[in-house]
């Protein structure tokens, strides 16, 4: 097991911008890719955004442009910035390190829990 924790999130306004981190423990932290999943209400878990280990990254159409993700691999830290939030980013954020070489979800954090709201 590789825990995974997720820190970040709150409660903020819509237009507001929140800093998400997922730090991970072990030692090969910059040999996987890294997702950003989120879950709201009553709806599926979706794809937000992924980082390679080269740094190529793909994000969901609904965040292009407003989201950005990072890795820092001396930190064992992934990140998502995300900015011009709007009560439809509301949900569970989880961070997901991905199976070598591919892009299949293997852990999951806990999660962390984005409200945008006035």
């Amino acid at each position: 097991q590789v825990p995974l924790v997720e820190s970040g999130g709150g409660l903020v306004q819509p237009g507001g911008s929140l800093r998400l981190s997922c730090t991970a423990s072990g030692n090969m932290f910059s040999t996987y890719s890294m997702g950003w999943y989120r879950q709201a209400p009553g709806k599926e878990r979706e794809l937000v955004a992924r980082i390679s280990v080269s740094g190529s990254m793909y994000y969901a159409e609904s965040v292009k442009g407003r989201f950005t993700i990072s890795r820092d691999n001396a930190k064992n830290t992934v990140y998502l910035q995300m900015n011009t939030l709007s009560a439809e980013d509301t949900a569970v954020y989880y961070c997901t390190q991905y199976y070598p070489a591919t892009y299949t979800p293997h852990y999951w954090g806990p999660g962390t829990q984005v409200q945008v709201s006035a």
